[in-house]
């Protein structure tokens, strides 16, 4: 069975960091492209950032490009967010999703992914 559990969400004023972590078990982890993905209310979960399975290549939504850095520590099954100069606008629940290598680099869409963690809570406040 496959389970993907994220931590490290919370409370931080705006220009704060955090990062959240993805441990994930029942998968071959290092064979798994991993992705970030957040979802705030009323709106569609978006996507985030992604990895490679080796953590070769990482890949980045505009809005967070410059502040956001995804990361992986396969010997730890473990995928991580580093979140920096927060802003009010990235408030949301944050997912973290496992792929299935299927020989595309497809990356941004959550359909993309099989499976899902519980969610995390980020609030950014003012």
């Amino acid at each position: 069975q496959v389970q993907l559990v994220e931590s490290g969400g919370g409370l931080v004023q705006a220009g704060g960091s955090l990062r959240l972590s993805c441990a994930a078990s029942g998968l071959t982890f290092s064979m798994w492209p991993m992705g970030w993905f957040r979802q705030a209310p009323g709106k569609e979960r978006e996507f985030v950032a992604a990895i490679t399975n080796s953590g070769g290549s990482t890949y980045y939504a505009d809005s967070v490009k410059g502040r956001f850095t995804i990361s992986r520590d396969n010997a730890k099954n473990t995928v991580y967010l580093q979140m920096n100069s927060l802003k009010p606008e990235d408030t949301a629940v944050y997912y973290c999703a496992a792929k299935y290598y299927r020989g595309n680099d497809y990356y941004t869409r959550t359909y993309e992914y099989d499976y899902w963690g519980q969610g995390t809570q980020v609030t950014v406040s003012s």
